[in-house]
């Protein structure tokens, strides 16, 4: 059956995430998402399962939704403990759940500022920063590269490097469009591209671009 508005892949995505049981995701006849329902075990915060909502539809298929737009429901202990044996199933897939957390930008040393980024990776956070010239372009890569540093701290294997990662318009909007190399062993690299439409802030874009050109490769290495 076709899914032209992405449904199942949205549902499959949520329904991996901790503490998710179930999810269903209600859309527009154009697309637009205008209810998510979530099932959750019991004990896990609704909060932070909206959030963690938000942050995997956002990382993993540039879905921005509204947090009201999504209702979270605990199932009962009896049932909860039904579906321990799916849960124990998708374990490692858990463990390999990268999540955007945040990014930020302090001031550094004379004319430069630090840009710091924060990822969950199967519950865990990670980080990196880098030091850069105070100009946009630079906080883009800058933002970029630090995606790439944090996502090294827990790859078993494989090396990222980042190609170089700019804004670019089309469609009267702005994009950031990442590259990014990877090589493991010596099979040679090989270019992941991925891009993020700026909406909140240009460093926010240039990480959840990262995520975007690299998530399946992560993914399947971790």
């Amino acid at each position: 059956m076709s899914d032209p508005w992405g449904v199942k892949r949205a549902e499959n995505l949520i329904s991996s995430l901790q503490g998710v049981l179930s999810a269903r995701v209600v859309v527009s006849p154009v697309g637009e998402v205008t209810e998510i329902h979530v099932l959750a075990e019991p004990g896990i915060a609704p909060k932070q399962v909206v959030r963690n909502v938000e942050s995997a539809l956002l990382a993993q298929l540039g879905l921005r939704v509204d947090h009201r737009r999504i209702s979270v429901a605990q199932a009962a202990a009896e049932r909860a403990a039904g579906v321990l044996e799916r849960s124990v199933v998708r374990e490692a897939s858990l463990r390999r759940a990268v999540l955007f957390r945040r990014v930020g930008v302090r001031e550094g040393r004379s004319g430069k500022v630090v840009v710091a980024v924060v990822l969950d990776v199967g519950g865990e956070e990670v980080f990196g920063e880098v030091e850069v010239a105070d100009v946009k372009r630079s906080r883009v890569q800058g933002a970029a590269r630090a995606a790439v540093l944090a996502l090294e701290r827990v790859l078993p294997e494989g090396v990222l490097e980042l190609e170089g990662c700019k804004l670019v318009r089309a469609f009267d909007l702005e994009f950031a469009f990442a590259v990014v190399q990877v090589v493991e062993g010596r099979g040679g690299g090989r270019m992941l591209a991925g891009t993020c439409e700026v909406r909140e802030s240009v460093e926010e874009a240039a990480v959840l671009a990262v995520l975007d050109a690299t998530n399946r490769w992560v993914q399947s290495r971790a």
